[in-house]
């Protein structure tokens, strides 16, 4: 008996759907990669609860709903003085950026619109008078670099170097990598942000009666979005 012949239909089909697969891969591995970066404010709250500062001052972030992975250079620190007759001060030069997996203390630099000064030099600290609100663009010492042209310091690497960890020298370093980009582990960071307060007609004098510090962790959480958060129709879908 003779075998039957494969049906051109069928061929055709199966070329289709090779064709269509091939091309969706593509288009897959074409989608740049997303993370979302997210701000822990219950844990913060819970901070200033804990150090009777609930009702002094609230503490916000301006975040994207997305960014690319290595999109973030910065944060927008948004602090509120809540307070009738107190005056809060954020002491910059001793406020610290940390990330976990690396677990090095980095100094934080508040980013003015011309940063032309040497880095090392000391920074002011920010007054932020009853009932008014503080925002500013903050990022590390690391992270600058300099615009040879413009003659100022500009941010030029990310916050959290997520990319780097793929070709660190150290295994876990690599795993976590891996880990992130498959959506099976989250990465860490928190900003060490340290307050003074002091009542308006006294203010701070150095050397002179120094107002005790407020340290309180602001905790991120980083988490890889999935690539179908990047088609048209999910970008405001929460990841």
């Amino acid at each position: 008996m003779a075998q039957q012949s494969t049906s051109p239909n069928l061929l055709v089909l199966t070329l289709y759907i090779i064709g269509v697969s091939y091309v969706f891969n593509l288009m897959v591995e074409s989608i740049q990669d997303q993370m979302k970066f997210i701000y822990d404010k219950a844990k913060v709250d819970e901070q200033l609860k804990q150090q009777e500062l609930a009702d002094k001052v609230s503490i916000a972030f301006k975040l994207k709903p997305c960014y690319d992975i290595d999109g973030v250079k910065e944060l927008t620190l948004i602090l509120s003085n809540q307070s009738d007759n107190l005056a809060v001060y954020v002491d910059w030069d001793n406020c610290s950026f940390v990330v976990k997996h690396k677990n090095i203390s980095r100094r934080v630099i508040r980013k003015s619109p011309d940063v032309s000064r040497d880095l090392g030099v000391p920074q002011s600290p920010s007054l932020v008078a009853p009932s008014q609100k503080l925002i500013e663009n903050i990022t590390t010492e690391d992270v600058f670099g300099k615009d040879q042209e413009k003659g100022v310091y500009e941010a030029k690497k990310p916050l959290v170097n997520i990319t780097g960890l793929k070709n660190s020298p150290a295994k876990a370093q690599r795993k976590l990598y891996k880990k992130f980009m498959s959506r099976r582990e989250e990465l860490e960071c928190s900003l060490q942000l340290v307050l003074r307060f002091s009542e308006l007609r006294v203010g701070l004098v150095p050397g002179e009666n120094v107002p005790p510090l407020s340290i309180i962790t602001c905790p991120f959480i980083i988490r890889k979005l999935p690539w179908t958060y990047a088609l048209p129709w999910n970008k405001k879908r929460k990841g």
